[in-house]
């Protein structure tokens, strides 16, 4: 076998080895939004772990592994420089500086994969790529659980539809559908080393079953995206998504104030539905500093509907403040506040004030909503509401179900500009469509502001940055899919099995070879 992988045009020296996978994971955000390209995916990671086959050591490993996540996080979320800079007003060195850094420390997760490959590496090339696709899940979790997480770019994300892998995320969630792209990857890489092998028979017939596991896997994932694991709920609703377009850099002025009123009343008032939303922190004060007749006046148009408005507005005060959404309208009012806090934009983590000092960042210190707040109930749907950053969770968006019949996400990403930001949201926001069987509504202020049905489909979008207001039907749903009954658990504990069977294996194949 060591023969074989010394044939391969993959170097065992290190720094040629870390540039390539550099510019694996680099070439690996092509695979999601907005090119889309999901079957490149697999392909990266299949060829990651035919460099890690050829790694000397898990030190080597750890490196490729970092290598590759490294390319991959600085092409895909160097966004947050522009969060930091351009809108948050930090000088532009120490921006880069922190954003180099983030993206190098989120790198460490691929690392720890790449490492444990290698330590657990043995003479099959099936058997190590069942365990690379395990640990490659189980680090990703990992990355976005540890330190309130950051699971952005997790391998699943790429496989929304058309990919025929979308049909497991009903079942398994993203990370099984990270499984899936990472077993794939590496199993096809398998049938390469197992072909090529010295005894050609034998080689040839574990090719053969490697080929088959693959085809199974996709097989199996086609035919998942044809069950409907819910059922509608009651008639359709009209439905108005307000796209307002405030730049960020103009959003807080105070002498702007009267205009963000009026572009959000204007908008309520020429797209009528029964339900209007309005998107985070749409209104720039305190929700209680707003003019009592300005909201009287929205929960009107929404009564003329039989209707309610969810509005993304900050309550509190200057003491204490959450990042709420309230509603207006037909229904009693109701509030919900964000749980999920992001680090440094909504909270600052022990030890960082002298960091946000150097930004120029409002209202950058809030304080989180309890973690069970029962959905809306408006517009004859009980809708379970989610602000920005917190769909990437898939298990806290699948908490508000069953009880919810509708998600709604309300987001601000004008804090990216134009980037790859918008669109990697977007998808996001499909798979929460997919895991939970739920129609998700968008209602954003620069982009994308969306309709995505219970399948993953975009049934309607604006295009970003314009003003407008996105006008369709949104259908209940009720029922669960497996995924919100029993999340993340059965897949995590499947990984884990699986890399501690290959760990016995290797050690007892270990044990055996020196007696």
């Amino acid at each position: 076998m060591s023969d074989t992988l010394s044939t391969l045009p993959l170097m065992h020296r290190s720094p040629r080895g870390a540039v390539l996978c550099a510019a694996l994971g680099a070439a690996s955000v092509l695979a999601f939004a907005p090119v889309g390209a999901f079957p490149l995916l697999p392909l990266t990671l299949g060829v990651l772990f035919l460099v890690l086959r050829t790694a000397a050591s898990p030190r080597q490993g750890a490196l490729y592994g970092w290598a590759f996540g490294s390319g991959l996080f600085l092409a895909g979320v160097s966004w947050v420089y522009v969060s930091l800079s351009v809108f948050g007003g930090m000088p532009a060195w120490l921006a880069g500086l922190a954003t180099l850094l983030f993206c190098l420390v989120l790198a460490l997760y691929p690392a720890l994969a790449g490492a444990l490959a290698v330590r657990l590496r043995s003479a099959s090339p099936t058997l190590d790529a069942l365990a690379f696709a395990a640990l490659w899940t189980l680090t990703e979790w990992l990355r976005g659980w540890l330190l309130t997480g950051f699971p952005w770019l997790a391998a699943g994300y790429a496989q929304t539809p058309p990919s025929p892998l979308a049909g497991y995320a009903p079942v398994v969630g993203v990370y099984g559908l990270s499984f899936a792209s990472a077993l794939i990857g590496a199993l096809g890489a398998a049938c390469i080393l197992e072909t090529t092998a010295g005894r050609a028979l034998q080689g040839r017939r574990k090719a053969v079953v490697a080929g088959l596991a693959v085809m199974l896997v996709l097989a199996g994932g086609a035919l998942l995206r044809g069950v409907a694991w819910t059922t509608p709920h009651g008639a359709p609703i009209t439905v108005a998504l307000l796209q307002g377009n405030v730049p960020q850099d103009l959003k807080w002025r105070p002498e702007l104030f009267d205009a963000s009123l009026r572009t959000y009343y204007q908008l309520a008032l020429d797209h009528p539905a029964q339900l209007t939303v309005l998107p985070e922190t749409a209104l720039p004060a305190f929700y209680d500093r707003i003019p009592r007749a300005y909201l009287e006046t929205l929960a009107g148009l929404a009564r003329r509907q039989d209707g309610d408005l969810l509005l993304g507005v900050p309550t509190g005060d200057s003491q204490g403040y959450a990042n709420s959404v309230v509603s207006l309208g037909n229904a009693p009012s109701q509030r919900y506040d964000k749980q999920h806090l992001v680090p440094f934009g909504e909270f600052v983590p022990p030890g960082f004030r002298w960091f946000m000092a150097q930004a120029n960042i409002p209202m950058s210190d809030f304080t989180p909503g309890a973690a069970n707040q029962p959905p809306f109930a408006v517009a004859g749907q009980r809708v379970a509401a989610n602000i920005c950053y917190e769909d990437a969770f898939g298990t806290e968006i699948a908490r508000a179900v069953p009880q919810a019949t509708l998600l709604v996400n309300l987001s601000n990403v004008a804090w990216f500009g134009d980037s790859l930001a918008p669109q990697q949201h977007l998808q996001i926001a499909r798979l929460r469509a997919l895991e939970t069987g739920r129609t998700m509504l968008r209602a954003t202020n620069t982009g994308m502001t969306a309709i995505v049905a219970p399948d993953g489909a975009v049934l309607g979008a604006l295009p970003p940055f314009t003003r407008g207001a996105l006008r369709g039907e949104a259908q209940g749903y009720t029922g669960e899919t497996p995924y919100v009954r029993w999340g993340d658990a059965p897949l995590l504990a499947l990984a884990a099995l699986i890399a501690t069977l290959v760990a016995l294996a290797g050690n007892f194949g270990l044990r055996a070879r020196r007696t």
